[in-house]
């Protein structure tokens, strides 16, 4: 019991870090490299928290918010799916990577079926967002790309897909 007090505290804590890097986002002036720093933080806190989901059923159980059952070994690789699309998210939006990288980056995690079952899982997620978030608009950039490679007749998959423009 002292165990899982301690674990709690330390998840309590790790939440309140990311809500006051938050809150201190959305008050300081907004420069570049704070908005960097405030991105790195949430990233941060997002993998550590999906870690300890992977690692405790009784926490994977809290996200488990598909339509349909999914078995617990499923829940735990579809959190796995999500840490890798957030982590490829994430270098694009302080940009590591330009927004061509992260296609040919999703265009790879998209030859995996476990990676499309989650995607697929969680298609009710992105109903939420709305059509001007970044979020949204990668989403339907991921689920173009997804339609285009279940059409595709050719062998070549990294070729497959209209590569969007870098452009600002």
């Amino acid at each position: 019991m002292a165990t899982q007090s301690s674990a709690i505290r330390r998840i309590g804590s790790a939440v309140k870090a990311g809500v006051t890097a938050l809150t201190h986002s959305i008050t300081a002036p907004g420069s570049r490299q704070h908005r960097r720093a405030t991105l790195a933080e949430q990233h941060r806190l997002h993998f550590d928290l999906l870690c300890k989901a992977m690692d405790d059923p009784a926490l994977a159980a809290v996200l488990d918010t598909y339509e349909t059952d999914i078995p617990l070994e499923k829940q735990r690789q579809f959190l796995f799916a999500n840490a890798l699309y957030i982590n490829a998210l994430y270098f694009h939006r302080i940009g590591a990577m330009s927004l061509t990288e992260l296609y040919g980056h999703l265009r790879v995690m998209c030859q995996n079926e476990v990676f499309r079952d989650y995607w697929e899982a969680t298609r009710h997620h992105r109903k939420s967002l709305p059509d001007t978030s970044e979020e949204y608009i990668l989403g339907q950039m991921m689920e173009e790309l997804i339609q285009d490679l279940d059409g595709s007749d050719s062998d070549e998959w990294w070729v497959v897909g209209e590569l969007p423009d870098d452009s600002p």
